[in-house]
């Protein structure tokens, strides 16, 4: 039977509980132990597909298909692990499947109630999230404690609690301990209250973490006045998790502070320490890179930075063998369309353009990708941005001035991008995406096959639009290199310009596959064009 580690937030959200739950992941892995994840939303959404990126930043696709909250991206970089269907459930898609067993009577009548029946439901996905061959599974309920949205998941825990026993489920709550500039001063009250929401609802904390800014120091007495207050067993079971420079030191500052050695303990678990040598070299080799490398991702959502968290992660995997720091600059399409290309774009040694959906901001990206072919900057187009790169092309080399997308412009004659019929004449209308891990097979001599180093690939998507069949020849009679196919479907999913430093645009998203200590081989081979 799998054992359980419940995290927890309180006094605010945002505070990092998927960082410091995939921390902990990282170090349990490396202690030998096969470790599971979840992340649980209490929001009514079925899934964050359709939630704009200011709402929850990015939406994260995983190999089956699943759209999932950014923190299982997360979980994915920091434990090198690959998540499914099972990894993310919100309320709404808890409550969808309660609807569907009602409809077909499968409660005998019974009236549907919150407890028993939403709780259930809870602990069988909680339940159903490991294998046989998991040993730890981390769930993490989204929020803050105190929402109501989230009651009936703190409910199903303390149930599960109940069920499985105190040595096989560990309760982690992390809190803020804000730090107040006019008494210079750490507060621990608001950690106490949110601890004591906690047992009201009927959940003792184990271990409390405490998130402070950068520089903060948690003295032994401030640990034991916590556990005092917050009725845990000792200092120990108070740690301190500040602010970090770089993210990937956190495990190492969960370590140093012991988290992994008291969760063993709780949960009666025997392993010789985590062996983070291979964590720390790879880190060391980040930050002792000293020549910087300006890069720009060039979206809409700019104004949140984890809207585009994935490529910001890809990005700076990708210096690391490189032997380059990565800076990595937001700029909004939009202000590109007010201010042009050159005031805006003249400091980057390489210019990325991400996926996105609607037309805000189109024409400032089409801009950017015009001003990286004329100037010879790499460019590095996913989703949308290869989208844009052929839309580029289409308008200003082909000189079809009315190339576009039939997302964008329905009447115009040069839909290069449209929505395709596969092989088998199925069209994809309707709601539908072509969403999950598609294989495709890489063109032989192209820059794409070079930085694979094989023939066939698979990545993952999310995007309902292709590139046009219709106008393949013209792309090519006009030297564009169609450097990655589908063949099951005859989809094109990369193109590149062969004559161009680095220009190459993939309808997938790499971004996904990427890892701290295994950068993705598209990013280090734009890094590498960006660094030269």
């Amino acid at each position: 039977m799998s054992k359980y580690i419940v995290v927890t937030g309180g006094v605010v959200s945002s505070l990092g509980k998927g960082i410091t739950a995939a921390s902990l992941g990282r170090l349990l892995k490396n202690r030998g132990f096969s470790v599971a994840v979840q992340k649980l939303d209490p929001y009514i959404n079925v899934d964050p597909g359709t939630m704009s990126p200011y709402q929850h930043g990015e939406v994260f696709v995983t190999d089956d298909g699943t759209e999932t909250d950014l923190d299982i991206g997360h979980y994915e970089r920091f434990l090198g692990i690959t998540c499914n269907k099972n990894c993310n459930y919100t309320s709404g898609k808890i409550y969808s499947s309660i609807i569907a067993k009602e409809r077909e009577g499968k409660y005998l009548g019974r009236t549907i109630q919150v407890v028993p029946h939403v709780t259930n439901e809870i602990k069988e996905d909680i339940q159903g999230a490991g294998g046989d061959d998991t040993d730890i599974v981390i769930v993490e309920i989204g929020g803050t404690v105190g929402d109501i949205e989230g009651l009936s998941f703190l409910e199903a825990v303390r149930q599960l609690r109940m069920e499985v026993g105190q040595e096989n489920l560990v309760f982690l709550h992390v809190a803020l301990l804000p730090y107040l500039e006019a008494a210079q001063e750490v507060k621990t009250k608001p950690a106490q209250n949110s601890v004591k929401e906690l047992t009201r609802l009927g959940i003792q904390p184990d271990i409390l973490v405490c998130r402070t800014n950068a520089g903060i120091d948690l003295t032994d007495e401030m640990k034991e006045k916590l556990a005092m207050f917050c009725n845990l067993r000792g200092k120990e079971f108070v740690i301190h998790n500040s602010d970090a420079k770089c993210l990937y030191d956190l495990p190492l500052m969960m370590q140093k502070e012991g988290l992994d050695k008291i969760v063993c303990k709780l949960l009666k678990l025997k392993a010789g320490k985590a062996d983070m040598s291979g964590w720390k070299n790879m880190i060391s080799k980040l930050k002792s890179n000293k020549q910087e490398v300006k890069v720009g991702i060039v979206g809409k959502y700019t104004a949140v930075a984890d809207a585009y968290i994935s490529v910001t992660e890809a990005l700076k995997h990708a210096g690391l063998n490189n032997g380059v720091k990565v800076k990595v600059k937001l700029i909004d399409s939009v202000d590109i369309e007010k201010n042009g290309a050159e005031a805006m774009l003249s400091e980057l040694k390489g210019i990325v353009v991400p996926g996105g959906f609607g037309t805000r901001g189109v024409e400032g990206k089409i801009m950017a990708a015009t001003y990286a072919r004329e100037n010879n900057i790499p460019y590095l187009g996913l989703c949308l941005g290869m989208q844009i790169a052929v839309i580029e092309f289409a308008r200003n080399v082909i000189k079809w001035n009315d190339a576009s997308s039939s997302e964008f412009e329905t009447a115009s004659k040069h839909n290069v991008i449209d929505i395709m019929e596969d092989q088998k004449g199925i069209s994809e209308k309707g709601g539908t995406m072509r969403l999950g891990a598609y294989e495709c097979t890489l063109t032989q001599g192209t820059k794409t096959y070079k930085a694979y180093g094989k023939k066939h690939i698979s990545e993952r998507h999310r995007h309902r639009y292709e590139f046009n069949n219709k106008f393949r020849k013209d792309f090519e009679n006009n030297g564009m290199v169609i450097a990655g196919v589908n063949e099951e479907r005859n989809l094109v999913e990369i193109v590149e310009l062969p004559n161009h430093k680095f220009y190459v645009a993939s309808q997938f998203h790499p971004e996904f596959k990427s890892r701290p200590d295994n950068p993705h081989p598209l990013f280090e081979a734009f890094i590498g064009a960006c660094k030269d």
